[in-house]
């Protein structure tokens, strides 16, 4: 039987999907590649392209695979275009959700494995951030995802689909050979963004907001590596496999750095000088997200291998030096 990665082509899930096939599973991934880079996949993994809102085409996939469950990380994510575009929000990733559901009805597969959020969460009351907190969303993109966890919840009720939601905060790091790696276009995400500075690729990086209440006025976020959200999600598959119920959990680190401590810690790994300038906030921030996630240890047995954010900015700066154009370069 086969574990189905939708957005498999994607950062996080390329690592997944690449974890998966070492520890011999047997993967195929969907990908609409709107976003995910078809070169990112293992060559092990079979590959569909399409997208999964297409319960057609996902029907044609569940026919092909014998799929004993689903891994999902296929949905848009970038808070600023949510706030300018949150009905495209609510029909790729809402809207997708509602399909897949019902195709994995269709099919009598009971097992998920989402993607979820910290945006969920919205500004947090308290700080390390629980799973059991009040989750009220400040944009688009964490209410949609809030979204999806109530319809799995209740598919959980109706049909028995089993579900682990994963809450996780700021994703860093690549595979550790260089092989894979983050390539968004266009990147919004702070660390790619701050190695394309130190790089040359890009002038100067724009911190937006220092007024925020933290101790130096940027945003504070709980930074995890990709490598360990792959083994998280592995982890939460081996959970549901073992016949056990829905449930959350919060990925991080529990640890969190402002924006100026990440272009302090990425000017030591780099030994560039990387060129600052404060911008406005931008609409849908909140100010901290740090994790509490002693669940997913113990619950999970989950054990972060990355404990140290200059090592997970290293792993990073690797790959934007061996693939200064991402996998354009392949």
């Amino acid at each position: 039987m086969s574990i189905l990665v939708l957005g498999g082509a994607g950062y996080i899930g390329s690592h997944t999907v690449d974890q998966l096939v070492n520890q011999g599973f047997d993967v195929a991934v969907v990908d609409s590649l709107i976003t995910g880079h078809r070169a990112a996949v293992n060559t092990q993994a079979r590959f569909y392209e399409g997208d999964i809102r297409d319960k057609d085409f996902m029907r044609t996939v569940f026919d092909q695979e014998d799929v004993e469950g689903v891994i999902h990380f296929a949905a848009f994510s970038i808070v600023p275009e949510s706030m300018k575009a949150p009905l495209k929000y609510f029909d790729n990733n809402t809207y997708g959700m509602t399909a897949l559901l019902e195709v994995m009805t269709e099919f009598d597969v009971k097992k998920i494995v989402f993607s979820s959020t910290a945006a969920t969460y919205g500004e947090p009351r308290s700080i390390p951030i629980k799973e059991t907190d009040p989750q009220i969303p400040t944009n688009p993109y964490g209410e949609s995802k809030l979204m999806m966890e109530t319809m799995m919840r209740w598919a959980d009720k109706a049909y028995g689909i089993k579900f682990v939601a994963l809450r996780y905060f700021n994703v860093a790091g690549a595979k550790a050979d260089g092989s894979i790696g983050e390539d968004h276009h266009p990147e919004t995400h702070l660390l790619p963004i701050v190695l394309q500075v130190a790089a040359g690729d890009r002038a100067e990086l724009s911190i937006f907001g220092d007024d925020y209440e933290t101790p130096d006025g940027t945003n504070v976020r709980d930074y995890v590596h990709v490598l360990d959200l792959a083994d998280a999600h592995i982890l939460a598959f081996k959970y549901l496999a073992a016949g056990n119920g829905s449930n959350a959990f919060n990925l991080g680190s529990s640890t969190g750095f402002s924006n100026m401590e990440i272009v302090k810690a990425a000017r030591k790994v780099t030994g560039k000088a990387i060129p600052t300038q404060i911008a406005p906030r931008r609409a849908g921030d909140p100010s901290t997200l740090i994790a509490a996630s002693d669940k997913a240890r113990g619950t999970l047995g989950w054990q972060p291998k990355y404990d140290n954010i200059e090592a997970i900015i290293e792993t990073a700066w690797n790959w934007h030096l061996s693939h200064p154009a991402g996998y354009a370069d392949r």
